[in-house]
Formats: C-alpha cells, sequence, structure tokens
C-alpha cells in the first residue's frame, strides 16, 4: 500500500501529515510525537503529492475558509472510538461539547471518561476536531495529554473563545 507523509507550517507550528492508500492517517501537531511516530514506523518516504489535499484543506481551515474537512479517513481504531470519532465530527465549525455531552450523543451518557480516552487516540487532531471538547464547566482540560494552549490557540481560530 502506498504511504507518504508531507508537512505544513501552520499558525500553531509545524503539523506532520501521513496518508496512505486509503485515506488521511495520521495528522500529529507536535513536533515530539511526531519524532517517536516516525521511528516506529520507519520508514516513510516524503511524498508531497500524495499529502497535497491535506494540507491543501488544513491551509483553508487555518485561514478561515474550510469549517469541515472533506477527505477520506484511514480510521484505526475500536468501534467504541469509532463511534466517538464520528460524534465529534458532527460539533460545528466554532462549537465546543463537553465530554459527557458527546457520551450522551453516542448513546452511551455514563462513557464520559471513555470519551475522553477516544479523544485522546484521535490520530486526526482538527480534521477530527477532538479540540472541540472541553470540560463541563466550559475549562480546557484533558486535550493531547495536558497541552490545552494548542486546544486554546485552535478555539481561538475558530472563534469558539
Amino acid at each position: 500500500m502506498k504511504i507518504g507523509y508531507d508537512a505544513y507550517n501552520s499558525p500553531i507550528g509545524l503539523i506532520h501529515v501521513v496518508v496512505d492508500g486509503m485515506g488521511v492517517r495520521k495528522v500529529e501537531i507536535f513536533e515530539k510525537d511526531w519524532i517517536e511516530y516516525k521511528v516506529k514506523n520507519d520508514p516513510i518516504p516524503k511524498d508531497e503529492i500524495l499529502c497535497k489535499e491535506v494540507i491543501s484543506q488544513l491551509d483553508e481551515y487555518f485561514k478561515g475558509k474550510r469549517r469541515k474537512f472533506d477527505l477520506h479517513l484511514s480510521i484505526q481504531g475500536t468501534d467504541f472510538r469509532k463511534m466517538v470519532w464520528n460524534a465529534l465530527q458532527d460539533i460545528p465549525y466554532g462549537e465546543t461539547r463537553c465530554y459527557v455531552q458527546i457520551a450522551e450523543y453516542i448513546g452511551n451518557p455514563k462513557a464520559a471518561r471513555a470519551v475522553g480516552q477516544a479523544n485522546r487516540c484521535n490520530q486526526l487532531p482538527i480534521i477530527i476536531p477532538c479540540h472541540r471538547v472541553i470540560g463541563k464547566r466550559g475549562n480546557l482540560v484533558g486535550f493531547a495529554g495536558n497541552r490545552t494552549p494548542t486546544q486554546k490557540l485552535l478555539l481561538q481560530i475558530e472563534g469558539s473563545i
């Protein structure tokens, strides 16, 4: 299967994307995590052509011209995680939801913690907008571990905060 990566210099820093024959496989917004991923999955060749559409849509997003992504995704995860990730894609641009609301939305109101774990395992941040999920008191919590400054920047770009 064809696979390749490219990088995009965004307003939040360098973003690496990995695309395979099925679609977008990985979006990495933190350099340290990209290095770890690349070491575990080496060799991944650089392929600007394969990644061109993803980079283009990310650029449109950061310029305020795109509110929803239209890309084929190569998602790997449990059925529960896929259900959560689908729910995240239903959160409108510029809006937020809390973990409990996502749990209720997927029909499992007691699964707020599991929703948080699914968010943490999201391999396609921004495209699958886990940054739009916040604490029930409106606070920024748990984004990519505890990298809430990046979450805040993404929400500011969308006009959510």
